[in-house]
This record gives structure tokens, sequence and C-alpha cells, in this order.
């Protein structure tokens, strides 16, 4: 049975890098998502769950018992790497077993009962007709759907998986992304998924924790990361790209105006002084001319950038200081965008996150 995690005050010392007062619960069922840039400390993290390093200071809860000093093999823990560890020797049907087989010769459990829960765990992950195969002929998100039956066979109490999809191809990584929600919804197996992939993220996590230089320093619901960063670290990571900062003034209806260089901008908070904004760009409507509306803020700048992205573009336009808004390819053939134009933006007043 899947049971919760709770990481209390827990720091590692690994000489070139520590983990400082990590502090998370993950409840019973929850698919948890530790978000972070390269070597901020997330595989570190699992691996310490796992059992793999002994912590400085602090206890890792696993149904509610210490489980801090418990051996990695006695924690119930189903564990994938990005680079899948499947061993090479054994063919898929084999390295699928492997967790059950070495508990039945514990155990002395029925060879049939094995090969029963091989089927069971190949079917579910649509491998069925790679059992006789060699890992090497696999595909990487083949090898991928191998893994990940091999840590579920065990029914493991809780399953952490380490950038599983970050070395697979744009294709192969949202099919397995579809297939990692399915697991989750039919084995309600409790979840510890780490990234460095925002939009794989929000698709995935009942909650974010932002893990940064080996601290947490956001947990919540993905909108609230999303709409409600706790600092700037956070902010950028996520993609507001806008980050702006200024002093609070009074205003009116209920508003305060953030002053900055040039502008004065119409935003709901109970924060004073000195303060941090963040907009994000898909926020920012841009048009031709100033027009009546019931959008709060509209300014008149200049077009200095037109970044492409393919599908989407970044127009970032100077008023001062300089905002970016996303359009479109449709959106700026309509409104026949160019660098050195003069345009309007504008955005509401419940757009602007101050922090």
């Amino acid at each position: 049975m899947s049971g919760g995690v709770q990481v209390r005050d827990l720091s590692v010392d690994l000489g070139e890098f520590h983990l400082r007062e990590i502090a998370l619960d993950v409840t019973p069922g929850e698919y948890m998502v530790i978000l972070g840039p390269t070597g901020g400390g997330k595989t570190v993290l699992l691996e310490t769950i796992a059992g793999l390093h002994r912590p400085h200071r602090g206890q890792v809860l696993m149904n509610g018992e210490d489980a801090t000093a418990t051996a990695p093999e006695e924690r119930g823990i189903g564990f994938v790497y990005q680079d899948y560890a499947l061993f090479p020797h054994l063919n898929v049907a084999d390295n699928i077993a492997f967790g059950l087989t070495l508990r039945r010769a514990r155990r002395r459990e029925a060879r049939a009962v094995v090969q029963q829960r091989v089927d069971e765990m190949a079917q579910l992950l649509a491998i069925e007709h790679l059992r006789h195969r060699s890992p090497s002929t696999l595909s990487g998100g083949e090898q991928q759907r191998v893994a990940l039956a091999r840590a579920l066979i065990v029914k493991p109490r809780l399953l952490l998986l380490d950038e599983p999809l970050s070395a697979l191809d744009p294709a192969t990584r949202e099919d397995l992304q579809r297939e990692l929600a399915r697991l989750h919804r039919a084995l309600g197996t409790t979840t510890i998924h780490v990234t460095h992939n925002f939009e794989e993220a929000v698709a995935l996590g009942d909650r974010i924790a932002v893990l940064n230089a080996g601290r947490i320093v956001q947990v919540g619901p993905p909108d609230e990361i999303f709409r409600r960063p706790a600092s700037e670290f956070v902010a950028r990571f996520v993609g507001v790209r806008n980050i702006l900062q200024g002093d609070l003034q009074p205003g009116k209806d209920g508003y305060k105006l953030l002053a900055l260089d040039g502008i004065r901008i119409a935003v709901v908070t109970e924060l004073t002084g000195r303060v941090r904004a963040s907009i994000r760009p898909e926020d920012i409507f841009i048009f031709q001319e100033l027009r009546r509306s019931s959008v709060r803020n509209t300014f008149r700048g200049r077009i200095v950038e037109i970044a492409d992205r393919g599908t989407l573009l970044y127009v970032t336009v100077h008023l001062p200081p300089d905002l970016t808004c996303v359009i479109t390819r449709r959106s700026l053939e309509e409104l026949e965008l160019a660098v050195g134009q003069e345009v309007s933006i504008g955005f509401k007043a419940s757009a602007i996150h101050v922090f």
C-alpha cells in the first residue's frame, strides 16, 4: 500500500554539496514534483529518501515511522533513474522480474506468481511484445517503460523518479508523460518525481516543491507556483520573464500604484514600500492603437525585439521598462508587427503578482 513521506529538518553533507533544512510532507497517493535547476540537489534529496545517503541531521519518516536508519532494500521503494539502469545481460522479462525474483528467493514465492506479475506489468505498460528482447535493442521510450515496470512490479510504497523523461525526444517524452499520469491514476502509488522542466512539473504534479542550491524555496500547487512565485528565482525559473522593482504608492478604487522608472502600474496588493512584481508574458496584450478597455493598465511603447520560438513569438516592448509578451505567429501577421514599430500593450491589475 502506498504511504506518505515526511522529511524533517533534513541536512546532508557530501563535501562539495549540501542539502540544508529540507522539510517536505508528501501525502499518501500524492504525485509530488521536485523542480529545480541542474545541480540544485534534486537527485541527492531522492537518494537520501531512498537511503543511499545518511543525513547529517534530520529524519525521513515513512507512514509515520522513522526510516532514517532503515536499509534501502527495506524501505519499500521503487527507483527509476533517467538513464534507465537496465541489466544488459537480462532480457526485458527478466529485468522486469528482478525485484520479485530476489524477493522470491527470500520468501520462497512460486515462480508462477512472478511470471503472472511480469505479464500484468508488461500489459499495463504495453510492452508485452518486448518481453524476450535485449535492452540494447530497445528505444529510449521502451527502455523507460521497462524501468517503470521493474520498479512497479514490487508494489512499492513509494516511487522515486529521477528526471525520467529528460533523455527522450520531445514526442516520446510527451507519450511517457501521459503514461506516467495514467499509471498514477490506475495505481495510486505515492510518487516523488524530480525534473528541471516546468511544463513537465505542471502536467504531472499535484504539488510542486522548488529546490535551489540545496534548499526548498517554495511548495504549492502548480498554479500557485506558476502565478504567485515567492521569489525572483522562482519567477524566472518558471518563465515569468517580466520582473519589475519599484515603490508602492496610494491609488484609487482599491488599487495601489507601482512606481517604476517611467510609468505607474495599478496593482492589487496588501504590501507596502519597496517591492518586486512579476507579469507572465501571456498575460500582456498587444495591439496597434490605444483603445477603451476594461484592462486597467495600458501603455504606449516601441518594439525592440521579436524572438521567434516556432509557433509562439516573444515580443519585447520598451516603455520604459522593457516588457515581454507572447503571441502566436498568426497574431504577428495580423498585427503586422516589426522591430521599431510603436504599439500599445495592456494587462490587468490582477495579472501582476507583487512579492
